[in-house]
Formats: structure tokens, C-alpha cells, sequence
């Protein structure tokens, strides 16, 4: 429901609950009402498109609609983790019990859907990983467990030829994966997903406590 105010009302009114009213301006006997509408795009169905740079990039956005939920919710658990690590000061034991119990938490929800992942779609989420969170999975290993486990994971990535410590690099090779983001942050993916494969993208289960 949409609750109309004038701007004088509107005024007196905190940021946060401004956004549930619409302003008006009166001119004469006509009441105008204002608001602002968020610009979208539209994608126009393409023809499927041939050739190796096609399928390179339809896989790539295939496999970033399969990747980049996870990423995003890797970066709220993260925060999660580390604001309550800061806000309850726990000191190495409680903080290695926590940890424990945050890793044994999202091994029983995040195991079985990772590991049914692909390999270039495993290498993606590292790289998204890296983006969301600003530090290598290497890093996070290494700052949440041990530099052992980290070395241990960093061998386990190369024998499927993935680098854990290799950075997200959005002006370089990783740029059409940026762009990628990029149209995700503004609303359009599913659309533009749909003009390249005349379908809607697969629907990625993120239990609603990690969104």
C-alpha cells in the first residue's frame, strides 16, 4: 500500500521512512504526483549465434548464473562471521569453535549443490569469491583455519587446474565477467539471459538465512 504525503509532511519524516510515501505538489484544483521509476533495459531475443567465441561466451554466462548467488552469499556469511567474531572478541578457542561450527553448518547446506559444480564453474566461484569478498579463497582459508590448510586446498585447486590464489582481475581477463556483475547489480540479468538462450536462467536454492 502506498500512503500519499505533501512535501512539508514528507520533510518531517526520517530518510528511511520516506521511501514508503509519494510525494504530490498541488497547482490549482490538480494534484501531481511525484516519483522517480528506475530506467530499465530491454534485450531483444537474439539469434543463436555460432562460432567458438560464441559458445566460449555462452558458456561463461551459463556457468556465472550457476556461480554468482554462492558468491554473494559467501560474502554476507563472511560478514556474518567476522562481525561476530569482533563484536563478542572471541579470543582463539571460542573463535576456532565458532569457525568449526560455521564450517559444519554450511558443509551439511552447501555441500551437495557445490559438488555438483563443474570444474570451470568450481574455478568461476573463485574468482566471484575473491570479487565479493576482496581477498583470494586462499586468503580466507588461510585467515579462518591455518596457512596448512590453505597450502592443502591451493594444491587440491591446481590438480583441476584452478589457482586459489590467483586475483579477480575485472579491467583484465576477467572483464566480461565484471560486465557480467555489472548487469546483475542493475536488475537485468534474468532478461538478458533470456535474449541469449530464449529461456529463463536456472534457479540457484540459497536457503534465505545466507541471502
Amino acid at each position: 500500500m502506498v500512503t500519499f504525503m505533501s512535501p512539508e509532511d514528507c520533510h518531517a519524516q526520517s530518510a528511511k521512512n520516506k521511501e514508503n510515501y509519494l510525494h504530490y505538489i498541488v497547482e490549482g484544483k490538480d494534484t501531481i504526483y511525484i516519483d522517480e521509476i528506475k530506467a530499465s533495459k530491454v534485450y531483444s531475443r537474439l539469434p543463436k549465434q555460432k562460432g567458438k567465441e560464441w559458445r566460449k561466451y555462452y558458456k561463461l554466462v551459463h556457468n556465472f548464473s550457476k556461480t554468482y548467488p554462492y558468491a554473494l552469499a559467501a560474502r554476507r556469511i563472511v560478514q556474518r562471521a567476522d562481525k561476530n567474531i569482533e563484536d563478542n572478541n572471541l579470543k582463539r578457542l571460542k573463535r576456532d569453535r565458532y569457525i568449526d561450527a560455521v564450517q559444519e553448518e554450511l558443509f551439511e547446506v552447501f555441500e551437495e549443490p557445490l559438488t555438483n559444480l563443474t570444474i570451470s564453474q568450481g574455478a568461476l566461484l573463485m574468482k566471484l569469491i575473491d570479487r565479493e569478498i576482496g581477498k583470494s579463497s586462499y586468503m580466507i582459508i588461510k585467515d579462518y583455519k591455518n596457512g596448512i590448510a590453505a597450502r592443502f586446498w591451493q594444491g587440491v585447486a591446481k590438480l583441476f587446474g584452478s589457482d586459489l590464489k590467483k586475483p579477480y582481475d575485472p579491467e583484465g581477463e576477467d572483464k566480461k565477467v565484471e560486465e557480467l556483475v555489472q548487469i546483475w547489480d542493475a536488475g537485468d540479468f534474468e532478461a538478458f539471459y533470456f535474449s541469449l538462450f530464449w529461456k529463463d536462467p536456472p534457479k540457484v536454492e540459497i536457503p534465505s538465512k545466507y541471502m
